[in-house]
């Protein structure tokens, strides 16, 4: 597992490459995101590195949270996140971390809350076909047969149905940094995120995979 940092999804708009391509681009602004804690194997059973996001009224925030902050030296935050990693090496409370972790090019994981649909039926929550429109037909856009009648007598899980579409957590990996900007904390992403605009999102490396070998290749 390796870091990130805490960001909001501005919106999107296109660039053009050097051969005119137009490419589609999401603005995220990412940081600056101070460390809270760092938790460690010993103590909390894992490694983590805790990290805070946008300034909050210190009004707003109560006895418990107040007295964390300060613990680690740091203003009140309004987001407060961790990010598994596997070596706690170079991380402290009180630091900040900020764009210069990323570079141009690589690909990173983003993951944040997708935007909410509400109740929708089956067509529109899993794409299913509908029914004849032909007079007679009780099948329009329904959920049609689930299959089930005397044995089991009962609808398993999963079956595509109608039901809450979106407002879940979806991540979505291997975008390319396209550009940054530290001096405004902006990242350019090839390609759409999930969420609403002025969303909070979590971007972090993507893990390259090594596939093992297997005893039958050459």
């Amino acid at each position: 597992m390796t870091i990130g940092l805490i960001g909001k999804k501005l919106g999107m708009t296109r660039i053009h490459d050097e051969s005119g391509s137009m490419i589609p681009v999401t603005v995220l602004q990412m940081g600056p995101c101070p460390i809270i804690q760092v938790k460690d194997l010993e103590k909390d059973g894992y490694r983590a590195v805790q990290l805070g996001f946008e300034a909050r009224p210190e009004r707003k925030v109560n006895k418990p949270l107040s007295g964390h902050f300060k613990r680690a030296g740091v203003s009140p935050l309004r987001l407060v996140r961790e990010f598994r990693v596997d070596n706690l090496e170079g991380y402290e409370a009180g630091q900040t971390l900020d764009l210069s972790i990323f570079e141009p090019g690589e690909k990173v994981d983003v993951t944040g809350i997708s935007k909410g649909r509400g109740f929708t039926g089956p067509i529109k929550r899993h794409n299913s076909s509908r029914g004849p429109e032909t007079h007679g037909s009780h099948y329009h856009r329904s959920g049609g047969s689930l299959g089930m009648s005397a044995t089991p007598s009962h609808v398993f899980k999963g079956r595509k149905a109608a039901g809450q579409m979106g407002s879940g957590r979806v991540t979505v990996q291997n975008l390319e940094v396209v550009k940054l900007d530290p001096a405004q904390n902006l990242m350019v992403v090839r390609g759409s995120v999930p969420g609403h605009n002025e969303g909070y999102v979590m971007i972090r490396k993507s893990i390259k995979l090594v596939r093992k070998p297997n005893d039958g290749d050459k």
